[in-house]
């Protein structure tokens, strides 16, 4: 299966929506640089994006909710919030 934007910024949004821990978003990041198929015309920004993912669990790293809008955006993506009751 080819890698795309959408496929990656589907993954960010799983980990914000907390379907995914920080630990198998980094897991997955670090098996598709190794062994996935980028989509061509955005193999820059996949790579970019996915290379960043996979270090978010080094301490000086992190993955704060701004990196999380920042990597989306560069995928061509704005996230969106939503509060409703608990």
């Amino acid at each position: 299966m080819k890698i795309t934007k959408t496929i990656v910024a589907g993954k960010i949004a799983a980990y914000l929506r907390h379907e995914i821990t920080l630990a198998q978003l980094v897991d997955w990041s670090e098996i598709i640089l190794m062994d996935g198929e980028f989509d061509e015309p955005d193999i820059a920004a996949l790579s970019r994006v996915i290379s960043r993912l996979g270090v978010a669990d080094v301490r000086t790293f992190g993955l704060t909710w701004e990196d999380c809008e920042e990597l989306l955006n560069q995928l061509g993506f704005i996230p969106r919030v939503e509060v409703v009751a608990a």
